[in-house]
């Protein structure tokens, strides 16, 4: 694993508002607690060319490393808290991005 930035993309088509906005309370602080940063969201994303269009929320949010990325992802607090976010979503995927190493 390197040291470089990862990009976490997720995916997700909102079903129940109620149980999402529940992840999404308690989201920030478990992010922020491995270095995470949020970078962006978009409802309303659109796919210049493909086949499988993208349906739903797009999330963009970063890590220091791939281990803080996976740390986060592991964590017994954000897997309780990712149940209110597979109770009020269909998550199309979570996709671990690797940045590029830093140029000399």
């Amino acid at each position: 694993m390197s040291d470089v930035a990862v990009y976490m993309i997720a995916n997700l088509v909102i079903k129940d508002a109620d149980e999402y906005r529940k992840y999404e309370k308690g989201f920030f602080p478990i992010l922020k607690r491995f270095g995470g940063e949020f970078v962006t969201y978009d409802d309303n994303n659109e796919t210049l060319e493909g086949t499988d269009p993208i349906e739903g929320r797009v999330i963009i949010f970063k890590f220091p490393s791939e281990r803080a990325a996976k740390d986060w992802y592991h964590d017994d607090d954000y897997q309780v808290l990712s149940e209110f976010r597979r109770a009020g979503t269909t998550l199309k995927n979570l996709t671990m991005v690797r940045g590029l190493p830093p140029r000399d």
